[in-house]
């Protein structure tokens, strides 16, 4: 444990990717397995402990310290796995302590077997035994946040670097390997041949879309490209063979039995690539409508049929055992279409290519995407393989305009990692009409879209305009307006304002601007799609 410790400790106070890979390589050539596996697992989010959760950490805290002396630790520090590393005492009876550091296999073993009653056990005796770094390496795992500035493709990447070998063929076996992961180091350290998967059942990283700049246009010949909507859902892969079926979403989690209604039509072999949409009778609903599916463990009845799902498929990387990815898009779509024509799958259609021929005629089909609560639209060059990543050139998404709106701050918390000390979540509202006269109702939270500069000089105000405290939170009068931009107004439940701003960032300060001069609800409400 104390080795991982370390590399977490290093990683949060180093900058640099480049030294950041080093460290990591650095690591997975000198920690053994199955230490070094449970390591890659931590830095990639592929580790889950059912039985230990923030709660549990809370309630051995409490009762080690005064629960007052923690809530006020935790509230200046602002994290939770770092105040608890800090403050814990040691136990009364020291001989009742663990009496060696666990090792990180160990930690990952345990929890990974313990229910609700022994975690806590296990966890406060880990904490007796570790010192402060350890401490907060231990809680860090056990949350999941590692927050230490390595993404799992950074630490894919260092990886490629051990075993000198392409990024691309990491990503090749990685859904289908498992933690330890003890094969694959044996691969990149030349002792093993690669690992063999399933190419059918497993997942295949997806091709992602660079941005637009439209100023970029008049390099582009648009002879080249093929355009098709960008569909308001989620990204999806279907893989489907030796019979059996399975839905990733775009980060590779796997949520086929969230989708009962959709998978039990698939009677095919093929991977496909497109959107996880609800739709009825053909039409697209709007994406509010798929939220109620996403997330939920169970899915009752009534749920498959007030928002059945449907896909709408983008492109086939694998027909049957045949691997298209390195075919051009042209004629992978040639063989969609030709794929689709045979199966007919229920619940499954393409998504169509749009006609055009010069870019103006295609910027008038943008135009028409807000009215049809569509994202915008996606290029793609006819000659590009089907490639893992985000390669520049051959994939644009061209989205809609962000619309904007003028609120006003209502509450702030602190942020975590290096913003732990600062103000820098924010809750925004906009006017209505109360019982009691014009009241502010909260409409959407945001935490970027300003620089270190403007977060010293919001924290400042915020300081000094405070009205109430809730832990972390402090609500502020009404005094800062904040232009934000977002994609789009849905209704929601969750809201007192009974609508939710998709995607919200803060587009400006707005310093100047007068607080009873910002947006009302209605104007809002008049935004709502579908």
């Amino acid at each position: 444990m104390k080795r991982f410790a370390a590399l977490l400790d290093r990683l949060s106070y180093t900058a640099a990717r480049n030294a950041k890979l080093r460290l990591m390589v650095d690591y997975f050539r000198a920690a053994p397995d199955p230490d070094r596996g449970f390591a890659l697992a931590a830095l990639t989010g592929r580790l889950d402990f059912p039985g230990a959760k923030p709660a549990m950490i809370r309630a051995l805290i409490e009762a080690r310290v005064d629960p007052e002396l923690f809530r006020w630790s935790y509230d200046y520090v602002g994290d939770m796995a770092e105040t608890v590393a800090l403050i814990w005492p040691p136990p009364e009876d020291q001989e009742a302590g663990a009496d060696r550091e666990p090792e990180l296999s160990e930690v990952v073993e345990h929890l990974t077997r313990a229910g609700r009653v022994e975690a806590p056990r296990l966890v406060e005796g880990w904490l007796d035994a570790l010192d402060p770094t350890g401490r907060w390496a231990l809680l860090k795992l056990i949350t999941g946040g590692l927050r230490v500035g390595v993404s799992a493709r950074l630490a894919k990447t260092a990886l490629a670097q051990l075993g000198d070998v392409p990024l691309e063929e990491i990503e090749e076996v990685w859904h289908g390997v498992t933690p330890p992961f003890v094969p694959l180091f044996a691969w990149l350290e030349g002792k093993a041949a690669p690992p063999k998967i399933d190419l059918r059942r497993a997942f295949r990283p997806l091709m992602l879309a660079n941005p637009l700049d439209e100023t970029d246009l008049a390099k582009l010949d648009p002879a080249d490209f093929r355009a098709e909507w960008k569909w308001d859902g989620i990204r999806v892969q279907l893989a489907a063979g030796g019979g059996e079926a399975r839905l990733f979403s775009r980060s590779g989690d796997e949520i086929t039995s969230a989708f009962p209604d959709l998978m039990e039509t698939v009677n095919f072999e093929a991977v496909l690539d497109g959107e996880l949409l609800v739709a009825r009778d053909g039409e697209i609903a709007p994406f509010n409508d798929l939220q109620q599916r996403l997330n939920r463990k169970k899915v009752t009845v009534k749920t498959l049929e007030d928002y059945p799902a449907h896909l709408r498929v983008y492109d086939i990387l694998f027909d049957a055992d045949e691997d298209l990815r390195e075919l051009p898009f042209d004629e992978r779509r040639a063989r969609l279409e030709a794929w689709h024509e045979t199966q007919g799958p229920a619940r499954i259609d393409l998504s169509p290519l749009l006609g055009f021929a010069q870019w103006d005629e295609l910027a008038a089909l943008r135009e028409q995407a807000r009215e049809k609560s569509i994202e915008g639209l996606m290029l793609k060059r006819g000659d590009s393989p089907y490639v893992s990543g985000r390669p520049k050139g051959p994939w644009f998404k061209w989205k809609r305009d962000a619309l904007t709106l003028d609120t006003v701050l209502m509450y702030a918390q602190r942020g975590h990692g290096k913003r732990s000390s600062l103000y820098s979540d924010y809750t925004f509202g906009t006017w209505r009409e109360g019982e009691d006269g014009e009241e502010l109702v909260p409409v959407g939270k945001a935490y970027f879209g300003f620089t270190d500069e403007e977060l010293l000089k919001l924290d400042k105000w915020i300081r000094a305009n405070t009205v109430e405290r809730f832990g972390p939170v402090r609500a502020v009068k009404p005094g800062l307006v904040f232009e934000v931009a977002f994609d789009a107004v849905q209704r929601s439940k969750r809201h007192k304002s009974g609508v939710a701003l998709r995607f919200p960032r803060i587009h400006r300060i707005r310093w100047d601007k007068p607080a009873e001069e910002a947006d009302r609800l209605p104007t809002l409400e008049a935004l709502i799609e579908g």
